[in-house]
């Protein structure tokens, strides 16, 4: 079993892939624009004059005489790649869930960018505060930014939650039932969890493909797209946690029954720090 070793590209990697990500989200009406660009002139027009408002490198001119810069084509070539670089280097910590296979790979290291845009997000309201509170001038963008940063930790996390099978769960009845019973059980609840991810996908695809497709904003002085990324992102990441409930259950279905109790949910490894330093303080005095 792989344990954490801390090493320090365990984080740049993740921090690459937001970096990347995070351009190729805010330049995506240029991918849009190159590969399917709207047949209403109008709508067009919008999207294209959004992109060149919003456009960090306007100087650089398109490749392939396009909209999309060499910026944009290197992001976008850096989120695989790095996404498959952060796969093969994650590193399972000690109080992580003990199931590493390779597509639970793929959930913890979601997990790893979801921890590293949670220091995003708190740096962004820091900033907020110093700059309103200390230097009287507060930003036009940080409120928008944390809500749209939130909202990804939000749906990102819930993914590392079922890997990780941390998800609220009552075991009053689940413990004392055999083991045929449990399996059971386990079908029913991810055959819900896989139901309702499909009637989500069914029924919202057609609306947030609008918002994505004609780039929504959030009509705020800063105007990021948060429409325009969140709900499709709703979607891609149900449809990811309804995967990870299929491999949950294909895991644990050989393991062995466990029985729950309210000593689950103490952590033996700070148990034994807080063990040493009593230790310690007793032999001080």
């Amino acid at each position: 079993m792989e344990e954490k070793s801390g090493s320090l590209i365990e984080w740049l990697v993740p921090l690459g892939f937001i970096v990347c990500a995070g351009w190729v989200t805010w330049h995506l009406p240029a991918f849009t624009l190159d590969w399917n660009p709207p047949t209403d002139q109008s709508q067009f027009d919008k999207l294209s004059a959004l992109f060149k408002r919003n456009d960090v490198s306007p100087n650089m001119g398109g490749l392939f005489g396009g909209f999309a810069d060499i910026f944009d084509w290197l992001a976008l070539i850096g989120i695989p790649a790095l996404m498959i670089l952060g796969v093969m280097t994650v590193r399972r910590a000690a109080m992580e869930f003990e199931s590493w296979k390779p597509l639970d790979r793929v959930a913890v290291f979601i997990g790893r960018v979801t921890m590293m845009l949670i220091v995003l997000l708190c740096c962004v309201m820091l900033y907020e505060v110093f700059m309103r509170y200390v230097l009287s001038a507060a930003t036009l963008w940080a409120n928008e930014l944390s809500l749209w940063l939130a909202g990804f930790i939000f749906l990102c996390a819930g993914l590392y939650a079922m890997q990780q099978r941390s998800h609220i769960r009552i075991f009053l009845l689940y413990d004392v039932c055999p083991r045929w019973l449990q399996h059971v059980f386990d079908t029913i609840s991810t055959l819900l969890i896989v139901t309702f991810a499909f009637f989500l996908v069914y029924g919202g695809y057609g609306e947030a493909f609008d918002k994505f497709y004609r780039w929504e904003t959030f009509g705020t002085a800063f105007d990021p797209p948060i429409p325009a990324t969140i709900k499709p992102m709703v979607l891609l990441v149900v449809s990811l946690v309804a995967i990870q409930a299929i491999i949950n259950l294909i895991s644990d279905w050989n393991k062995v029954p466990e029985t729950h109790s309210a000593a689950d949910d103490i952590d033996e490894h700070e148990l034994e720090m807080l063990r040493r330093q009593v230790a310690n303080d007793n032999k001080k005095d």
